[in-house]
């Protein structure tokens, strides 16, 4: 588990943007010089987590999406590298089932929509006016609303998750340093006989 745990990390860290590369870019630099959106506190590690995971997966536009979530931060006061890391949950590897399920979803909400249409237009690489067309047909609110509901239940599912995961670790972290305090002690008092 550990070792997982520390690739996983070494993974975050070779991938997370840096505050330094961020403040060149025009639309992010203006917010890359306030560091309140770069620290990892209890409050800002989960609004970076739900806010990277809302906007991820609503989204599905790779270049928007982390400019999207560093966007989203500043007024939720989210932290931005874990925001624009968890944009990665969707990638060319979940799009598809996140689609699908959306569509899904869509289609059960009372919607109509073709899954193949959406498919085919993404597979030929369909320009802007026949994505127009399909956006105003009645498929388009079926994936929305789909994609509306799974990013938001996925957005709270993930701030749960890590306001808990760092509750624990602030929780063993200080259990860790009274049992260290304890020992020193005891190494100081002498033995009373």
């Amino acid at each position: 588990m550990t070792d997982l745990s520390s690739r996983i990390t070494r993974w975050a860290r070779a991938n997370m943007p840096r505050r330094e590369e961020l403040e060149h870019s025009r639309w992010i630099g203006p917010f890359a010089r306030r560091p309140e959106l770069w620290r990892f506190t209890r409050r800002s590690v989960p609004r970076g987590v739900a806010v990277g995971l809302l906007v991820g997966i609503f989204a599905l536009i790779p270049g928007i999406q982390i400019i999207g979530a560093a966007l989203m931060c500043v007024p939720s006061r989210g932290n931005i590298p874990l925001a624009a890391l968890m944009t990665f949950l969707s990638n060319p590897a979940t799009t598809p089932l996140i689609l699908a399920g959306s569509i899904w979803l869509g289609n059960q909400l009372g919607f109509h929509a073709d899954p193949q249409t959406f498919y085919g237009l993404y597979e030929r690489g369909a320009g802007l006016g026949e994505w127009t067309r399909w956006l105003l047909s009645d498929a388009a609110p079926a994936a929305l609303l789909g994609l509306f509901i799974i990013s938001t239940v996925t957005a709270a599912i993930g701030y749960l998750v890590s306001a808990f995961t760092w509750n624990s670790w602030v929780r063993r972290k200080r259990r860790a340093a009274q049992e260290r305090l304890i020992a020193r002690r005891e190494r100081q008092e002498p033995v009373q006989s």
